[in-house]
């Protein structure tokens, strides 16, 4: 019987996979067989993703980078192709969140977010897209998120780095889609992560339970999604039964897009 889903002799590069929804890609892509290049910019949580995937019996490194240092990348991703002789796969995780309207919005916060959630991705895409293409190929993966499709409140910045994402998706997909290089991107709601919890310990620390059904409840279905069932999809649109899938946007959001007028 065929192995479906087998990543077996590819190389992964994740960022920002010390914790939450990279970790569980990360993960997730050892155990169908890849190697994995876990880059996290604090080095002890991309050596907890190493360890959990070694005692698996799975192959990865850990390499600390920040993804808004274009020379930092540029020099991790050639490391990783003279190691491992080409990069199969890049999932562009890293990212920051920010609260707040426009006005609330400062120029200094914007620019912050900009760094990571925008340059850091461009960083990664410049770095890793022409070397795909000069061996034949591979598949890009890109975070985005419902903030990208729908208008949220109070997420000014993050909002429009996340459209820039999704921009960006669709502009690497057109580039480089006669050279073998696919480029998707997906678009969470609200994932049940350490992040999540500790902006509850931080916002709301006499509320927590309160605060979290509320937020579980902003998606239809009636909970927040698991970093496992982003890890999913991940492994479906970087794998070879996706090879007729490029410059998409997947939706994966307990219902949000699909129901603009839901209120719990």
């Amino acid at each position: 019987m065929p192995t479906f889903f087998d990543l077996s002799g590819k190389t992964a590069l994740v960022t920002g996979a010390g914790s939450g929804i990279g970790q569980a890609i990360a993960t997730r892509f050892a155990q169908a067989g890849a190697y994995v290049a876990v880059w996290d910019i604090q080095e002890q949580a991309a050596l907890q993703t190493v360890e959990r995937i070694l005692a698996a019996g799975g192959q990865a490194q850990a390499v600390v980078v920040d993804v808004a240092a274009d020379v930092q990348v540029e020099a991790a991703v050639a490391n990783l192709e003279n190691r491992r002789g080409r990069i199969d796969i890049l999932v562009n995780n890293a990212g920051i969140a920010s609260v707040g309207n426009v006005a609330e919005t400062s120029a200094a916060e914007l620019e912050r977010v900009y760094k990571v959630n925008i340059a850091g991705v461009a960083n990664c895409l410049r770095a890793v897209a022409p070397r795909m293409a000069k061996h034949g190929g591979g598949a890009i993966l890109n975070l985005a998120s419902i903030a990208s499709l729908v208008g949220i409140k109070d997420r000014f910045a993050y909002s429009a780095s996340k459209g820039a994402v999704l921009t960006m998706t669709y502009s690497v997909a057109i580039d480089y889609a006669q050279q073998g290089v696919r480029c998707n991107c997906i678009c969470p709601a609200r994932v049940h992560t350490p992040f999540v919890d500790g902006y509850l310990d931080k916002n709301y620390p006499n509320s927590k339970n309160e605060m979290f059904e509320k937020l579980s409840a902003y998606q239809p279905i009636g909970r927040m999604g698991q970093p496992a069932e982003i890890a999913a999809l991940a492994h479906f649109l970087c794998s070879d039964e996706a090879t007729f899938v490029t410059g998409a946007a997947y939706p994966i959001d307990g219902g949000v897009c699909s129901m603009p007028g839901f209120e719990a």
